[in-house]
């Protein structure tokens, strides 16, 4: 039986072959294994903006801020998800977020940095 991981390389594998639809069943495979597995839910939403499934990709993209909510490069997904759409109310909004996360990251690096 196929591994959650070797699901999700295998889902890369057909995405970046052009098999957009494959991929979107194996990285749903995968996340059959584990819902949580938030690699596979990263490709699962790419999958869905490469075919211009903008509601699933953002639906995607807010179960992984749900997941990891201090994750810069998921709120600045679903931020990318909500622009494409043309809803750019969510899109400032995501960004935001994304900025403010990053910038407190900046801060606690800064402040291990004088630390030391």
């Amino acid at each position: 039986m196929a591994t959650k991981e070797d699901l999700y390389d295998a889902a890369v594998d057909l995405f970046g072959e052009g098999r957009v639809d494959e991929a979107i069943a194996v990285y749903t495979e995968a996340l059959s294994l584990d819902p949580q597995y938030v690699d596979a839910l990263h490709g699962l939403a790419m999958a869905y903006v490469s075919k211009e499934n903008y509601e699933d990709a953002i639906a995607v993209g807010k179960r992984i801020c749900e997941l990891t909510p201090y994750d810069v490069l998921a709120h600045a997904s679903l931020s990318t998800f909500f622009q494409q759409q043309g809803n750019m109310a969510d899109a400032e909004a995501q960004s935001a977020t994304a900025r403010r996360l990053l910038d407190s990251e900046r801060k606690r690096s800064e402040e291990g940095e004088h630390s030391t």
